[in-house]
């Protein structure tokens, strides 16, 4: 890839780690990067507090505590180039399903009204402050490339490292996950939301002709669409795509809900109904970023709200 090895600095912020451990997927192509890259910092793998000056700097993770602010900063300082590796620095991520609540309400429920934990009182010194909200990397510092995915695939990553090492622009797709997927869109008599879960779904036919909930047509292809050749429908975890980002107007729910009552004969307001109930898992990946969080359409709470009240 290159004979002079480039300085690599890893960070990993609020996440579950995925995108970290993620790299290993590259098999022997982790052999080609090693031999191009030099490791400085990486939580993961070593023990080095110290974050040195480094061409590039790699970051997972969301920006959930005045911690992951600190580090976010630091990193942008020492780094020549900041990639925002995974969902969660990209957009957010699972995280950003706090937004529906305050933090208040968070650490209520987390160590005090909690049959698990004792004690009665959330911590005050043995944990991060939280920041007022989850924020993607790129609300805190500038970032060079976005790699989303959950987590990024291996195909993606090593390209894009690639390219950074190489001081080249990276290959990118814009197609929706259903682009990539081989099931076959067709009308149907159905006409209810079928959750999937009860009894075996048509392995040849889009999961929206049987009446399932699938984000692949609203999704960014950045996974190959694993997901839908084994029978599990999308979950949109590689981000919305740039039609749902760029257009104020348009958004998750409506755009499927106007899919499905197309495929289907399931009225499109029971889908967007159906997609509101179930907003903290529909929108979780990318909620927090302004893109989806701040459209005029995005109103969570008030979902939340309405649930609440009926049940």
């Amino acid at each position: 890839m290159t004979t002079t090895k480039v300085s690599v600095n890893v960070e990993w912020l609020s996440a579950c780690g995925g995108c970290d451990t993620s790299l290993v997927d590259l098999h022997e192509k982790i052999l080609q990067l090693f031999d191009a890259v030099q490791i400085q910092h990486w939580p993961l793998i070593t023990d080095i507090k110290e974050r040195p000056k480094a061409k590039i700097g790699l970051i997972s993770g969301a920006v959930r505590s005045q911690h992951d602010h600190k580090v976010a900063v630091e990193m942008r300082e020492r780094c020549d180039a900041i990639v925002a590796f995974g969902t969660c620095a990209v957009y957010g991520g699972i995280s950003a399903a706090s937004l529906a609540h305050s933090n208040a309400e968070i650490l209520d429920r987390v160590y005090v009204h909690n049959p698990t934990t004792v004690g009665g009182a959330a911590p005050k010194n043995t944990v991060a402050v939280l920041e007022d909200k989850v924020l993607p990397l790129d609300e805190v510092i500038p970032v060079d490339l976005y790699l989303p995915g959950c987590p990024p695939h291996a195909n993606f990553t090593f390209e894009a490292l690639a390219a950074v090492i190489a001081g080249r622009v990276p290959k990118a797709r814009d197609e929706s996950v259903c682009g990539r997927c081989k099931r076959t869109m067709k009308k149907t008599e159905v006409a209810a939301i079928d959750s999937g879960y009860a009894h075996p779904m048509d392995p040849s036919l889009c999961f929206l002709s049987q009446g399932q909930i699938c984000l692949g047509s609203v999704t960014l292809d950045r996974c190959l669409s694993p997901c839908t050749e084994v029978g599990a429908a999308c979950t949109g975890c590689a981000g919305p795509t740039m039609q749902i980002l760029t257009e104020p107007n348009r958004d998750l729910r409506t755009e499927v809900a106007e899919r499905m009552s197309l495929l289907t004969k399931i009225p499109a307001a029971k889908v967007v109904e159906t997609m509101e109930a179930g907003a903290k898992s529909h929108y979780a990946y990318a909620m927090a970023t302004k893109m989806v969080g701040s459209k005029p359409t995005f109103l969570i709470k008030k979902w939340i709200e309405k649930i609440e009240a009926t049940t």
